[in-house]
């Protein structure tokens, strides 16, 4: 394995009341932050395009009375332009954008593709940098939609991978709906949930209406993928054909978020809570607990994080890896705390405590 340089590590961090940047030279423990943006605003998810120069940033933010819209900037975050006409469905399509939930830069060889998931549930594609967005209408008029039901946060698509491997092939995670698959670069989609389970539903193994909180696709596999259910933490070698499910040896079969080694595929982290009526750390104590063996047997990590009356939440998009080794973690809580680790779990920190909720972590080293 080749090892990755130790380069300054950037934190895009979304928050209920604004976006803040954290910046490291090298993970050491000072961190520096910078001014939030777009105060006042929810920023669902705050995230860099890893392509060309690296300085283009997406987040998208929301605001009660002005509504929802996706910012970008071009330039490391110094300015910012709304899109041109905002994240909007077709007329003829009785839906209207509450807010958007999930960005995601397209492939190293689609340069102005970008890809965005909103409440209720759809995909819009963007070919020019996130200028102007359309509806992807293969997945947000699929024939099923009538079976798709709202979860607590929502009727939100939340999770979209692009096969780094097979340009047609792309997923997309709904709650409540489940995982869909397409093979035809988002022309056609099919419901990808065999194994995993609705336990709020009369059928408990359903083709469609399963509560996916989040997928992450393994390191150098286009056929692995991972996810933390509503019902439990699923693995799959077959690209979602079937699901096998992994979460034996954890506290609780609940949780929102799903977090996967850079380079091995074995190693993945999830934060458990302790269920839908009580969205928070089994018995009072934050632990995050890692596998290395693909879900086969999990090892709980605590060392650096309060395990006494932490009574703490983490969202669906806020947790992150680094690329470098060893692997860098960051989450952050629903009461505003940012968590670190820069080995890969082994003894954590706490980088800031007293933001707003935490939406969004998203890591990169530069």
């Amino acid at each position: 394995m080749t090892k990755s340089k130790q380069g300054d590590v950037l934190l895009l961090v979304g928050t209920r009341k604004g976006a803040f940047t954290f910046r490291s030279d090298a993970r050491r423990k000072k961190w520096s932050i910078e001014e939030p943006l777009f105060p006042g605003r929810q920023v669902h998810h705050f995230i860099r395009d890893p392509r060309g120069d690296g300085k283009s940033r997406f987040a998208a933010t929301f605001n009660d009375w002005f509504g929802s819209d996706i910012q970008r900037s071009t330039d490391g975050g110094r300015t910012w332009k709304a899109s041109e006409g905002g994240v909007r469905y077709a007329e003829d399509a009785g839906l209207s954008v509450k807010c958007i939930w999930h960005i995601r830069p397209g492939r190293a060889g689609e340069p102005g593709v970008v890809y965005s998931g909103v409440d209720p549930a759809g995909l819009f594609r963007s070919e020019d940098g996130g200028a102007t967005w359309a509806e992807v209408r293969g997945l947000t008029r699929h024939a099923t939609r009538s079976q798709w039901t709202p979860g607590a946060g929502g009727l939100i698509a939340h999770t979209i991978i692009l096969d780094p491997a097979d340009p047609a092939r792309m997923f997309v995670a709904i709650s409540a709906a489940g995982v869909f698959r397409s093979d035809d670069g988002g022309t056609t989609w099919q419901p990808r949930n065999k194994n995993t389970r609705a336990d709020f539903l009369p059928v408990k193994f359903p083709e469609i209406g399963q509560c996916v909180h989040k997928v992450v696709l393994a390191p150098g596999s286009s056929t692995r993928l991972y996810q933390q259910n509503h019902c439990g933490v699923y693995r799959t070698d077959s690209s979602g054909d079937s699901w096998k499910d992994i979460s034996r040896g954890l506290p609780s079969r609940f949780g929102f978020v799903i977090a996967v080694h850079p380079r091995e595929s074995e190693t993945i982290w999830v934060i458990p809570a302790v269920g839908a009526e009580y969205r928070a750390c089994p018995d009072g104590c934050l632990a995050v607990w890692r596998s290395t063996t693909g879900g086969r047997s999990w090892h709980k990590q605590t060392r650096g994080l309060p395990t006494r009356n932490a009574h703490l939440l983490v969202l669906r998009e806020a947790i992150s890896t680094d690329s470098s080794d060893p692997a860098g973690v960051y989450f952050g809580t629903e009461t505003g705390q940012l968590f670190a680790t820069r080995e890969e779990g082994r003894n954590w920190e706490l980088i800031a405590d007293f933001l707003p909720p935490i939406l969004s972590v998203e890591a990169a080293t530069l």
